[in-house]
């Protein structure tokens, strides 16, 4: 049996010849950049695809009798409503913690003044530039109505956190950013987990 060597990382590192955009893309969330790389195992030169964005944000929003301020939106890429936690995009100017507050008054009308970074994760690091930050919000407390934009309808709802469970047991909850938020705050999932395939 073959031993496995570790490979440093740096060892990894594709060497980052050029890059160019598609200003026709018409991309309303991201800028399409073909970069070209060569791989270090055989030198070959590949073109990759890189959609960039700025980082996004998700907050889960705990009101003083412990539920969970959630929403429900259409989601164009897969075609129904989903159920997920408040987010959104930090703006231009923005560090992650001002677009979560924002982005949670915006979407819910909700306010918190006991705020905690849960950390980011890559939303999909094979082709995206970005993160995702997490932040908890507990203690929320409507603040104001909702300010929804143009392109948004959105419903807003209290859960329990055994209604937040049941759902993702179910497989009504499955919007990837915001099972990682709610993962960092609750206990999501038996271990290990399973799920009938569909």
């Amino acid at each position: 049996m073959a031993n496995i060597k570790k490979t440093n990382a740096s060892e990894l590192d594709w060497e980052h010849l050029d890059s160019s955009y598609d200003t026709q893309a018409g991309l309303i969330l991201f800028e399409k950049r073909i970069d070209r790389l060569r791989n270090p195992r055989n030198n070959q030169v590949f073109e990759r695809l890189v959609l960039e964005s700025v980082d996004w944000v998700n907050m889960v929003a705990v009101v003083p009798d412990g539920r969970c301020v959630m929403i429900r939106q259409y989601r164009f890429g897969v075609g129904y409503t989903t159920l997920e936690t408040p987010g959104g995009m930090v703006d231009a100017g923005e560090d992650s913690f001002t677009a979560a507050a924002r982005e949670l008054l915006e979407e819910t009308g909700y306010a918190s003044d006991n705020w905690t970074y849960l950390g980011a994760v890559e939303p999909n690091p094979a082709f995206q530039n970005n993160l995702c930050h997490h932040w908890l919000a507990q203690d929320a407390y409507r603040s104001a109505d909702p300010e929804l934009g143009d392109g948004e309808m959105i419903s807003v709802e209290l859960m329990s956190e055994s209604e937040v469970c049941a759902a993702v047991t179910s497989g009504e909850l499955k919007h990837a950013l915001a099972l990682s938020g709610l993962s960092r705050v609750y206990q999501l999932w038996p271990r290990p987990f399973s799920h009938r395939a569909p």
